[in-house]
């Protein structure tokens, strides 16, 4: 049996599967800051058999919270003399251009903290000025007196020759063998020291902090009699062991998000959907990604805490490219200092929570607006709900400002809300050049079922899969990943005078490289499976095109099309192209994949009883057109293939709610799927 658990901001979720392919799923509430207490909750609730467990995957939110909350330790960095202060540099462009307070993010090391050592490469990666050691010492003396926990490592140039800084991490391990050290050259091998500084210095900020937390949780696991086969999520879309997670936590950034995105991708190709736009709303967040043609997008040029207005952080290694807003179904609404009603991106979380857990929230949630309207049922929650004490929380802080009815005020929180998710789904559509009607809408997690067919519509999506156990689809994501490691250099040449033995030779050694991983891992070569991209961009430009290439011997034949198709993509995504122009590589990537057997998903047998059948019962709800309507509620464990609904409607199921427009169609597709038209023409 496999299982896979996702930590959430208010839930935990689990899913497993056992050796017949049957698939069952449990949740439980989130327990911070121990949250791997959480976890081994949820496998007790799940009712697993603990000796049949002979796979365990792990998504978690605990290097982001650290980032974010500010939660980490307290760093040193070592780097190259004159360059202690590129991390106040940054870089010059300003997103509020007309801010005249603006000011640039905070570094997370302290100035004092930063020390310079005398060493120097030139751009090519040749030895300019050896190392001196008697500057790290002086360094780790001072560390120690300021009570540093962490060390970052990053020099100029190391990405082209690691030697001094592997130097100074003996250095430092033979002095200090207590303190925790992230070296740059083993997280990033691509150019840009801003970025680079940052990902090395925000990985030290976070490793003890996760190295703790995987500990914490190992142990745990092992008291289970769980010791073989512990695999965490990484950003980039695979898995990787607890032992590797731990050297470069950093690869966490994302960790439970993007599994539902790459299970978003697994599920499109078993239903004949290879454009995908996967939206998961949890209890905290709502995350988006764009999927084109079966290709779950991975990207270097990930931000924490960046918006319009702020610059946030860079974070140098493989994200799949997702945008994520402050709204989920505990997000809070409240009134800003001019009067506008603002929903999120405050959260109740799991505790308060909101209104109508009874748990001590008085602000009104999307949850509770939501519940108000008839669109929850309040005999799903866990907790006894007192309408009342909803209701007034509504009158209270959104309805009596606005002298409207707590009708008008739950839906204001409710299209607010939407607003926001509408927005951040043109973000990864739209503004990057996709119609979305090329697109189908899947949605997951405990709110996205129920945004997603009024959000598509308004967004001109023509179809919305909601999966089963929508829920807990991210951890149901992780069962269908594999191993991932990926190989990103920097490797600056003239494209269309490319010494083509040179290229090969560079391909080979990172595939060496990787299958030298792999077999650390107790991967099989039978089992190893490349793809290659390269970073392109026209002589003179700043931006590059990650244009995917083919695996084995290039040659001239090879080039031509890598040029061919560089111009088709560049035209895609900049709405132009430029033939006569000479083109430059930038990265070589090399993503290796060590696949791992899948579950096999079974069909689900034709209906035999009446879509009516699984009908629980009709209640008002509240519609923006209509007021309040008599809507059917179907629970969806009844539902089977084959089944049909028009609406308006409401699908129930254990912890998430389906709701349906009216005059939108649903049917249940051979894999239980809910599969909602919209309506939406071309």
């Amino acid at each position: 049996m496999r299982i896979a658990t996702d930590i959430g901001g208010t839930f935990t979720d689990l899913v497993y599967v056992d050796d017949n392919g049957k698939f069952g799923y449990a949740k439980s509430h989130t327990t911070p800051p121990q949250f791997e207490n959480g976890v081994i909750d949820v496998i007790k609730q799940s009712g697993v058999s603990i000796d049949g467990i002979d796979m365990f995957i792990h998504g978690s939110t605990v290097v982001i919270n650290a980032l974010t909350e500010r939660k980490g330790v307290k760093v040193g960095l070592l780097t190259t003399k004159g360059t202690k202060d590129v991390l106040e540099i940054a870089r010059g462009n300003r997103p509020d251009l007309y801010n005249f307070k603006y000011k640039k993010p905070e570094a997370f090391v302290e100035r004092h903290l930063r020390l310079e050592v005398t060493e120097r490469l030139d751009y090519k990666g040749k030895v300019v000025t050896s190392l001196v050691q008697e500057d790290i010492e002086k360094a780790i003396e001072y560390f120690k007196e300021e009570q540093v926990e962490a060390i970052a490592i990053c020099f100029l140039h190391s990405y082209l020759n690691p030697a001094h800084e592997l130097k100074a991490l003996k250095i430092v391990e033979d002095l200090w063998p207590e303190v925790s050290v992230s070296v740059s050259s083993d997280i990033t091998k691509e150019w840009r020291e801003y970025e680079r500084t940052n990902t090395t210095v925000l990985n030290a900020y976070v490793k003890p902090t996760a190295n703790s937390y995987i500990d914490n949780l190992s142990n745990k696991l092992s008291d289970f009699n769980i010791k073989e086969n512990r695999y965490i999520m990484q950003s980039n879309g695979g898995v990787t062991t607890f032992e590797n997670a731990k050297n470069i936590p950093i690869n966490m950034v994302e960790s439970g998000p993007v599994a539902g995105i790459f299970g978003a991708a697994i599920l499109g190709k078993m239903i004949g959907e290879e454009n995908i736009i996967a939206f998961d709303i949890g209890g905290t967040t709502a995350k988006c990604s764009l999927i084109s043609d079966g290709e779950v997008k991975v990207s270097t040029n990930y931000y924490i805490e960046k918006s319009e207005k702020t610059a946030g952080y860079p974070i140098k290694v493989p994200v799949v490219d997702i945008v994520e807003i402050g709204n989920g179904g505990g997000s809070i609404a409240w009134i800003d200092e001019i009067g506008s009603l603002k929903v999120g991106p405050q959260s109740a979380g799991s505790l308060p929570g909101p209104v109508a857990y009874g748990q001590g929230g008085t602000l009104p949630t999307t949850t509770d607006a939501n519940l108000f309207v008839g669109r929850l049922s309040g005999k799903n929650f866990d907790y006894e709900v007192d309408m009342e004490r909803v209701k007034a929380a509504i009158d209270e802080n959104v309805a009596k400002p606005f002298q409207t009815s707590t009708e008008e005020g739950a839906l204001g929180i409710i299209d607010i809300a939407n607003s926001n998710m509408l927005n951040a789904l043109k973000l990864i559509s739209v503004r990057k050049g996709y119609d979305p009607q090329d697109f189908t809408l899947l949605a997951f997690g405990g709110g996205g079922p129920m945004h997603a067919a009024e959000l598509a519509r308004d967004l001109g999506v023509k179809k919305v899969v909601i999966p089963l156990a929508s829920s807990v689809f991210s951890a149901w994501g992780m069962l269908m990943t594999d191993l991932r490691h990926d190989y990103i250099h920097t490797y600056i040449k003239l494209l269309n005078t490319l010494d083509l033995m040179e290229m090969n030779l560079k391909w080979e050694d990172m595939e060496f490289n990787s299958k030298r991983q792999f077999a650390k891992e107790n991967v099989d070569d039978g089992k190893i499976v490349f793809s290659r991209f390269a970073d392109l961009r026209y002589i003179g430009q700043e931006h590059t095109v990650k244009v995917p290439v083919p695996n084995g011997e290039w040659n001239d034949q090879v080039k031509a099309d890598i040029i061919s198709r560089f111009h088709q993509m560049h035209e895609q995504v900049y709405s132009f192209n430029l033939p006569e122009s000479a083109i430059e590589i930038v990265n070589l990537h090399l993503t290796s994949f060590g696949i791992v057997d899948k579950p096999v998903i079974s069909e689900m047998k034709e209906s035999e009883s009446a879509v009516e059948d699984a009908k629980i019962e009709e209640r008002n709800v509240f519609f923006n057109q209509t007021g309040w309507c008599l809507t059917p509620v179907y629970e969806r464990t009844k539902l089977a293939r084959g089944h049909e609904l028009i609406g308006p409607a409401i699908v129930e199921e254990q912890s998430a709610s389906t709701v349906i427009m009216e005059g939108q169609k649903l049917s249940v597709d051979a894999f239980g799927n809910l599969i909602i038209e919209t309506g939406v023409k071309k």
